[in-house]
């Protein structure tokens, strides 16, 4: 049955490609430390179960050693320069779009039919399988239609990937990180301390606190749905909840919207906020985030006060 193992092997295929191409690449100025990074990402993914805990553990940190040091750097990847890229555009026109149409069509299509064949693919991972047959497809059609160099697949995706660096592993990492907070207890802290910071009875002072530490608590990690346990279990449902008589799915609800607006301000929400400028070629790597700084703060603010609005009517 495939499932997650088969698109783990995959991405440690890919990861360890671009390890090959990075160590062959002798115009790359972080060469060594470059292989070494996407080489323990391909480790990761290709043997991350044998490794065991232990194992992961110290692989993690050599993925950050290498981060401080620089990896995995930009070489120079064997690909088109500009003017044949804009040649190809005035040749294909819009018939260039095709292959990322390919992907989410492939997608929609595997999570429709490959539940009609029981035993094919694992039911609860069928749209990843889905995306990554998608994947390969549209890489297939691409070769066969402009006929590149073999190893362009390879070149191109090593090339966006550096242009991204270190942050691309960045979602995941801050993901586990989010688990590890709600496991090691972080939220029953903060419930802790909240009546520490928050005068008695008053209803604003905990509504921002709420609101504003899950915007905070977004911003450290990258990721709404990682901060609102922490922050849910340490104010929303101690305080707002059962000690003042909030509504759950108000609080709930809006106090997310409220983290998603820490989303809109931080680097660590990586494929938010730092891929797009780099994908784009954006001379500011903090572009999107400071675009976005006129629409998040005013919706934090209209996010606390829906709280304090409506959620004890």
């Amino acid at each position: 049955m495939i499932g997650l193992p088969a698109l783990y092997a995959l991405a440690g295929v890919v990861f360890g490609s671009w390890a090959v191409a990075t160590m062959r690449d002798r115009q790359h100025p972080k060469r060594r430390r470059g292989a070494a990074f996407w080489g323990l990402l391909a480790a990761e993914f290709l043997a991350g179960d044998a490794l065991g805990d232990m194992g992961n553990g110290l692989l993690l940190l050599a993925l950050v050693a290498l981060a401080l040091l620089g990896a995995p750097g930009k070489g120079h990847a064997l690909t088109t320069d500009a003017a044949e890229r804009l040649a190809s555009i005035a040749r294909h026109g819009n018939r260039l779009f095709l292959p990322a149409l390919i992907m989410p069509g492939v997608a929609l299509a595997g999570t429709f039919l490959f539940p009609l064949q029981p035993g094919l693919v694992d039911p609860r991972q069928v749209t990843l399988v889905s995306l990554g047959l998608g994947v390969v497809l549209a890489i297939a059609f691409l070769l066969l239609w402009q006929r590149p160099p073999r190893a362009a697949p390879v070149q191109e995706g090593r090339r966006l990937a550096e242009g991204v660096g270190w942050a691309m592993i960045l979602p995941q990492m801050l993901a586990s990180l989010g688990a590890l907070f709600t496991v090691a207890g972080v939220g029953e802290i903060v419930g802790a301390l909240a009546p520490l910071a928050i005068p008695e009875g008053s209803r604003l002072a905990a509504v921002v606190a709420f609101t504003g530490g899950m915007a905070i608590f977004t911003m450290l990690m990258g990721n709404a749905f990682a901060a609102f346990p922490v922050m849910m279990g340490g104010i929303g449902l101690p305080v707002l909840v059962l000690g003042m008589g909030g509504d759950p799915v108000v609080v709930g609800a809006v106090g997310m919207l409220a983290g998603f607006c820490g989303t809109l301000l931080s680097p660590m929400a990586a494929n938010f906020n730092i891929v797009p400028a780099a994908l784009l070629n954006l001379p500011d790597r903090y572009a999107v985030i400071r675009a976005q700084v006129a629409t998040a703060v005013p919706l934090w603010l209209f996010n606390t006060a829906m709280i304090w609005g409506f959620a004890f009517r």
